[in-house]
């Protein structure tokens, strides 16, 4: 906002030419030139325009979103459908704390995307607030911008099932012992389904990344940003990755850490399959190094043995659920935060830890529901609807379940840990009652500045091929990789390889000349007993928003 007077004039005349052209007459196969489609373009240039004119009118945050002075909050209006950009209209929630240093030091706004789909942005001001000592170099030159992608918590929220009957647990094994345990699956998959469209249909067809990212670019043009600096984790990189494809010349500044693959054939159902292998790569470390620290843990001391520890304790809550709760789904939901985070190694662990020497307690609060906590059972089932709606609505999905039995059932042999549960969590997709489309071909030769691409090559939730090709795609980008490590969203980690190169691009724009790989950050190191459930259970929490 301190620079309004200068965007007043430079960038009220782009805005202007841009809705000039917009309002044009498509030429034949204009549609087909132009990435995402003539009218989309036509459409948010058009509210990206009135975006600019608007501003944000910041106050302070609601009481219970929970964000403190001085982080201020507010609301952009955007179209619901871009090709219809005078017909209905969604407010989606932002927030933002101005940069920390000199008003010469400012650089205009950071926005941020944490992944999901689902996932909301909107504590990305807090590592102000908080201090986070990775942010401090890069919090003077930037204000800070988080917010809640369409259909996400305070922006125009979807649903697909009662909140409190989606958080009931124990749920059904989701490895199934029969066809008919597979039949049972499907009916809940296909009536999930039925839920978002009854509950939600009106916002289904517009559920899509190629939307989120025009959204950004109307909140640019809202905050007074001529162009666009961002940060993007886990689904935040396909977000980002679109954006640069729809515009690569509004592209200022963009990071893209722990990548999803964006190769077309990949978008949904292939991302997901190779996921599981990736996962139970991700698995095997972990076990590998509870075993190393058995001194600690007692579970085993090799990872056979702890393999061993994990099947008897998943029969045992099979056959009667832990604290009448947990069951093993519960426990697949709170045991593969380890696989996504190492900072959940230690926590999961001494869990399990507490369990076997007779502390049932942490384990039922860390994996089991909480049914007083409405609150966050409703965002625990928003989270899930967004998950599903975008995931389904970005892509056609296979419709014959031969296919979705024959490729789980043959990964269930060698990567077990989550094909199944993937497998349940995405299949309604293949009954979706909305429009599906065909994914946006990611890439941009021209106009795109240089970017910056982090990966880890052993990241679970986003396998590092993601990386690799989201590189040869973006025309200039750099690739930093964390070589033999596997922890998800590598910018929020201590790794000054990976820090310092973040901090010189997003302070001065610089790249290295070549693509440059680090070594791992520091090994985690066992937790003391006691005090690990409500860490891990936040933990756990965290992996089913990156999903």
């Amino acid at each position: 906002m301190r620079r309004t007077a200068l965007f007043g004039v430079t960038g009220g005349v782009i805005a202007g030419a841009l809705i000039t052209g917009a309002l044009a007459a498509p030429t034949a196969g204009a549609a087909e030139r132009t990435p995402g489609g003539a009218a989309e373009a036509h459409g948010v240039a058009v509210a990206a325009a009135e975006a600019a004119k608007k501003g944000i009118d910041w106050t302070d945050c609601p009481a219970d979103w929970g964000l403190a002075k001085p982080i201020q909050c507010g609301y952009v209006t955007v179209p619901l459908d871009y090709a219809k950009p005078n017909g209905r209209t969604i407010k989606l929630a932002v927030d933002r704390i101005a940069n920390t240093g000199s008003a010469s030091e400012r650089q205009g706004s950071l926005i941020y995307n944490p992944g999901g789909p689902g996932g909301s942005g909107l504590r990305f001001p807090t590592r102000v607030t908080t201090k986070n000592p990775l942010w401090t170099k890069v919090s003077k030159a930037y204000d800070f911008v988080g917010f809640d992608p369409r259909g996400v918590g305070h922006s125009a929220a979807i649903s697909c099932a009662d909140p409190q009957e989606y958080a009931k647990a124990p749920k059904l094994d989701p490895v199934p012992d029969s066809e008919a345990d597979k039949r049972v699956q499907r009916k809940l998959a296909r009536e999930y389904a039925e839920g978002c469209k009854e509950r939600s249909g009106w916002m289904l067809p517009q559920m899509t990344t190629p939307n989120t990212a025009r959204d950004i670019d109307v909140i640019r043009a809202a905050l007074g940003d001529k162009k666009l600096n961002y940060l993007g984790v886990s689904y935040g990189t396909y977000i980002g990755g679109v954006y640069a494809t729809l515009f690569p010349t509004h592209v200022r500044r963009l990071i893209v850490d722990s990548v999803v693959n964006p190769s077309r054939e990949k978008i949904w159902y292939q991302a997901n399959l190779d996921q599981d292998v990736a996962f139970e790569t991700r698995w095997n470390d972990w076990k590998a190094w509870v075993a190393k620290n058995d001194a600690a843990y007692h579970i085993g001391d090799t990872p056979a043995k702890v393999q061993k520890q994990w099947e008897t304790l998943r029969a045992a809550a099979k056959k009667s659920p832990i604290g009448g709760v947990v069951g093993p789904a519960e426990l697949l939901g709170f045991f593969q935060s380890a696989p996504y985070y190492d900072s959940s190694w230690a926590t999961v662990a001494q869990v399990w830890s507490d369990y076997l020497g007779g502390d049932e307690k942490a384990l039922v609060e860390a994996a089991g529901p909480d049914m007083s906590d409405t609150a966050g059972n409703i965002a625990s089932e928003n989270g899930n609807a967004v998950y599903t709606a975008v995931e389904c609505a970005d892509a056609k999905w296979p419709t014959s379940w031969a296919k979705w039995d024959r490729d789980n059932t043959r990964l269930h042999r060698d990567y077990p840990f989550l094909t199944w549960s993937n497998a349940w969590m995405n299949l309604p997709c293949a009954t979706w009652g909305a429009k599906q489309r065909t994914p946006l071909e990611v890439g941009a030769a021209k106009g795109l500045p240089k970017t910056l691409i982090v990966q880890s090559t052993r990241d679970a939730a986003t396998p590092y091929e993601g990386a690799v090709e989201l590189h040869k795609r973006l025309n200039g980008s750099r690739l930093v990789t964390e070589k033999d490590a596997g922890s998800h969203g590598v910018t929020g980690l201590v790794n000054p390889c990976v820090n310092d190169r973040v901090d010189a691009y997003l302070l001065k724009g610089t790249v290295d000349t070549k693509d440059v790989t680090c070594a791992p950050h520091a090994t985690p190191v066992p937790a003391k007993s006691g005090g690990s459930a409500k860490a891990a259970k936040a933990a756990k929490e965290a992996a089913a928003v990156v999903k």
